[in-house]
Parts: C-alpha cells; sequence; structure tokens
C-alpha cells in the first residue's frame, strides 16, 4: 500500500512539505519555520510574525463549528419528520449525531498525526497523491461557495418575509451578500469567532424561539405521523435533511490548524456534537407536533406571521455569519496554497492583502451568482453535498484510520489486530459512497419531477 503520508521519524527539520505550495514563492520563504515539535506545521512559529493564526481556544472552536454547522440545514428537519414518522425520524437524527462525532474523531487524530493537512486537499494528497490533493481541493471550494449561496438564499427568505415581499428579492440577497463578505474579510479565524458568539447563538435562541410560538399559535397539534411506510426515493430524500445537517467536517482541518492546542479539538468537537443533536431533536419533535402533518421546509414558514418574523430576524445573523464562515474556509485553502511558508501569510505585504481581498470578493460575487441567477441553485447546492459533503462528513474519516494504521501500526496486520475498528472505518468508507450515490439520484429525481411540474423559477426572480 503506497502512501504520500508525512512519517516524522523520517523527517529532518530542512524537509519541504509537499502539500501544494506555490513555487513562484520561493523567494519570500520564511528562514527558520518548522522547528523541534513542529515538523511541517502548517503556520510554524509565529513568535515574531505580525499576523499569527494560532490564537484559537478550544470553546471558540466550538462556537465557529455551531455556528457554521448548526445553521440553515436545521429548519428542514421538522418537515423530515413528516415524511417518514417521528420514531424512524427522531432515531435518524440520534445515530447520524453518534455517526458525526465519530467521524469527527478520526479527523481530529489524523489531523494530530499530520500537522501539515490544512484543508481536504492536503489530506488529499496524503491518501491520493497529487490527484487526490486537486479533487479535494476542487470539491471544498465548490461546496463552501455553494453552501455560502444557500445561506444567502435563506437570508433573502429572512429579509423577504421580515419586509412582507417590499422589496425585490435579488435586492435582499445583494445586502445579504454585502453582510457576508465584510464578515468573511478578516484573514484569522480568531477575528471572526468573536463574531460567531452571535451567530451561533442567534440560531439557538431563534430556535428555541420557533418553538415557543408553535406551542403558542399551533397549527394542528397532535397530529402527526408515528411511522410512515413510504418508497425508497421518498424516504431517502427526507433523509438527507438530517444527514447534510451535520455536514461542517469540512472546515475541521482549517480550525484546528488555528488552534493554540489542537490536542484540545475534541472537546469542540464533543460540544459541537451535544448542542446540534440536542436541538434538532427538541426543535424538529416540538415544531412537528405542534404544527402538524404538512409542516413546511424551513419550518418557520409554518409559524403565525409574527413569530415567523421573529425567528427569522433572530437567524439572520447566524446565516450571514456561517455563510462568512464557508467563503473564509474557500479563500483561506487558495491563500495558503499560494502563498504556504511565504512572508506573505504572516506579513502586512500588498500582494499578500490584494490577493486575499480579490479572492473574497470573487467568492463573494459566484456565491451571489449561483444563488440568484441559477434556477436549478437549490438542487445543485444538493448534487454538491451529495458529491463532497459524504465524503468530508462521513466517507472519508474510515479512509483516515485505515490509512494512518497501515502506515503507523504495523500495515495489514496493523487492521487484524483491531477488528472492531477496522469493520467500522470500512463501513464508514461504504456509509459515504451510499450517502453520495443516494444523495444524487434524489437529488436528480427531485430536480426532474420540479422541471416537468413547472416549478422552477426563472433566474434572477423579484
Amino acid at each position: 500500500m503506497t502512501s504520500n503520508t508525512y512519517h516524522p521519524e523520517l523527517v529532518s527539520q530542512e524537509k519541504v512539505d509537499h502539500t501544494g505550495s506555490n513555487a513562484a514563492a520561493e523567494g519570500d520563504r520564511d528562514v527558520g519555520f518548522t522547528g523541534v515539535g513542529l515538523p511541517n506545521d502548517v503556520f510554524g512559529k509565529e513568535d515574531d510574525h505580525a499576523i499569527k493564526y494560532k490564537t484559537l481556544s478550544w470553546p471558540f472552536v466550538a462556537v465557529l463549528m455551531i455556528t457554521e454547522i448548526v445553521s440553515n440545514g436545521m429548519l428542514s428537519l421538522p418537515s423530515s419528520l413528516d415524511a417518514v414518522g417521528v420514531v424512524p425520524g427522531v432515531i435518524v437524527i440520534a445515530f447520524l449525531g453518534a455517526f458525526a462525532t465519530f467521524t469527527a474523531w478520526l479527523l481530529v487524530e489524523f489531523k494530530l498525526r499530520h500537522p501539515e493537512v490544512h484543508t481536504m486537499g492536503d489530506a488529499g494528497y496524503i491518501l491520493f497523491g497529487p490527484i487526490g490533493r486537486e479533487i479535494l481541493s476542487g470539491g471544498t471550494i465548490i461546496f463552501a461557495v455553494c453552501a455560502a449561496g444557500s445561506q444567502i438564499l435563506t437570508g433573502q427568505l429572512a429579509l423577504t418575509v421580515l419586509s412582507n415581499g417590499r422589496l425585490c428579492a435579488v435586492a435582499f440577497a445583494g445586502v445579504f451578500t454585502i453582510a457576508v463578505a465584510i464578515c468573511s474579510f478578516p484573514r484569522t479565524l480568531d477575528n471572526i469567532s468573536w463574531v460567531c458568539l452571535i451567530g451561533g447563538s442567534s440560531i439557538i435562541a431563534a430556535g428555541i424561539v420557533a418553538m415557543v410560538g408553535a406551542g403558542v399559535g399551533p397549527v394542528d397539534p397532535g397530529n402527526i405521523v408515528i411511522t410512515r411506510t413510504s418508497d425508497f426515493t421518498t424516504a431517502f430524500i427526507s433523509i438527507t435533511n438530517p444527514v447534510f445537517a451535520y455536514a461542517g467536517h469540512f472546515i475541521f482541518f482549517i480550525l484546528i490548524s488555528e488552534m493554540k492546542h489542537p490536542q484540545d479539538a475534541m472537546k469542540a468537537a464533543w460540544t459541537l456534537q451535544i448542542v446540534s443533536t440536542a436541538l434538532y431533536i427538541a426543535f424538529a419533535v416540538v415544531t412537528y407536533w405542534y404544527i402538524g402533518q404538512g409542516v413546511a421546509s424551513p419550518s418557520f414558514l409554518s409559524l403565525s406571521p409574527l413569530w415567523s418574523k421573529i425567528s427569522f430576524g433572530l437567524a439572520i445573523p447566524n446565516f450571514f455569519i456561517a455563510a462568512s464562515l464557508n467563503i473564509h474556509t474557500a479563500v483561506k485553502l487558495v491563500f495558503v496554497r499560494l502563498f504556504r511558508r511565504s512572508r506573505h501569510v504572516h506579513s502586512h505585504t500588498f500582494l499578500g492583502w490584494g490577493v486575499w481581498t480579490f479572492l473574497i470578493l470573487l467568492a463573494n460575487v459566484a456565491a451571489f451568482l449561483f444563488a440568484v441567477g441559477i434556477p436549478i441553485f437549490n438542487y445543485l447546492v444538493g448534487i454538491a453535498a451529495s458529491l463532497f459533503a459524504a465524503w468530508y462528513t462521513y466517507g472519508l474519516a474510515g479512509a483516515f484510520w485505515l490509512h494512518d494504521t497501515y502506515h503507523f501500526k504495523g500495515g495489514y496486520e496493523g487492521w487484524f489486530k483491531r477488528p472492531t475498528m477496522f469493520i467500522l472505518s470500512v463501513l464508514t468508507l461504504l456509509a459515504g459512497g451510499f450517502i453520495c450515490v443516494g444523495g444524487m439520484y434524489g437529488t436528480i429525481y427531485s430536480l426532474r419531477e420540479a422541471s416537468v411540474a413547472g416549478e422552477l423559477p426563472p433566474p434572477f426572480q423579484c
């Protein structure tokens, strides 16, 4: 089994990483970037640098994770319960929460063994070589920009509801995109983390207020389905909502790279999964119970006009801050790829800030144009999530364990000495493939049905 992995015991301080730095920046290489305890670390020693990245504590990383992951995906969960029934729906949400915790642990362990990994693209190089790096890097950028566009559409909807539709929806999307661009502009995640306190709190508050609103103004209370028999396609399409409500692991490597103590990363992941799973189950069950069958997606639209406006208003900060984190992730990947180990990463250079500003503007414009200009954009988001998020959040974690156990713990014998982890890792890989293929099929099926029914909106619709 060949590998491009980094082996600490074989690497000298002078080893140059192979994760894709730009050859044009060779003349700007920092001296003494690596050192004892920091072989191939993404940002190296930062004592004398003007821009310091490794400043995040684990509580702030937890806040960033909650803000990015617990977002608009939560609003589709009540409709998922309506599609498959309360009991199977809750079981799926709880299981996926546990599964996402397991895969988060595998990702954290992989990152700690490979400090040179900054993004899924770097991990792809270790597993599959240069081709893997390009595919997983490109997938990260595509998915991050699509996810930001999805948040822009949700923000557009929120502003439309708050204003009673008095302004063109495209204008609302433009206003929302400007807010996203401003929030995504800081070079370090530490400068965004304080804003994320508002973003994380706002979606939790919005969810609680929405549950109160559903209880105060119920639509059809108690008219729920315990279990519902449906065909595979309908059931799987509904299940993809909770599957992708947990999809945010693609940002984990970047977050851990900017931690003061990366070994604390799992504390942040535990916090994320406990908060998200508890909130998802409570929100889905309470909302579905009081609204009843036919609950809308997003579920805020099923509330009375007053409670819908309050809930959307509270959630708006989360929508644009989560979008900014997705934009920041895509831009940071490209920026570090271009200037890795150069002074432009750690110093206030004209070239560094010029490229960063250009990339931020480019990513935000792309997200805006995709969101409002492509009639099938929501389906493209589903396709991107199936192609990439299914692997980033679930499948690849199994490959990480198989790779490292093979190379660090005795090859095939290392696998067979750990049968439980071996089986779980193989099943994780298979689950990623199943979600990928099933999600693609379900999304394309839904797109075809919407096209036949004439339900696709025109581009740039007010």
